[in-house]
């Protein structure tokens, strides 16, 4: 069964970059069409950045497009998303998470499994 960690949020100044990473267990993320997205308490997921498995389509929201990379590395099993120019804002929960690796799509409701994600904080 694939279990998912991320790791690299953290406190960042308001226009600073941070890079998150992912990493599957039980099976690897290589298998899979990948996903970051970012949740505020109480708030839906949104913000859906994803990459295919073969690395050859990424999809990225409107609000994340020009300041955000997803990337991958299969040999490594991870998953990356460089963050940059990021706004002040609320903190939040970037999760990860792995589709069927035919899915060609970043909805929500596409992704079947889920890390706990990892909290990013944009703050002066």
């Amino acid at each position: 069964q694939l279990q998912i960690v991320e790791s690299g949020g953290g406190l960042v100044q308001p226009g600073g970059s941070l890079r998150l990473s992912c990493v599957g267990s039980g099976r690897t993320l290589s298998s899979f069409t990948i996903a970051w997205f970012r949740q505020v308490p109480g708030k839906n997921h949104e913000g859906g950045t994803c990459i295919s498995k073969s690395d050859d389509k990424t999809w990225y929201a409107d609000s994340v497009k020009g300041r955000f990379t997803i990337s991958r590395d299969n040999a490594k099993g991870s998953v990356y998303l460089q963050m940059h120019n990021l706004p002040p804002e609320d903190p939040a929960n970037y999760s990860c998470a792995a589709a069927n690796p035919l899915q060609g799509s970043c909805a929500v409701a596409t992704y079947h499994s889920w890390g706990q994600g990892t909290q990013v904080t944009v703050s002066s």
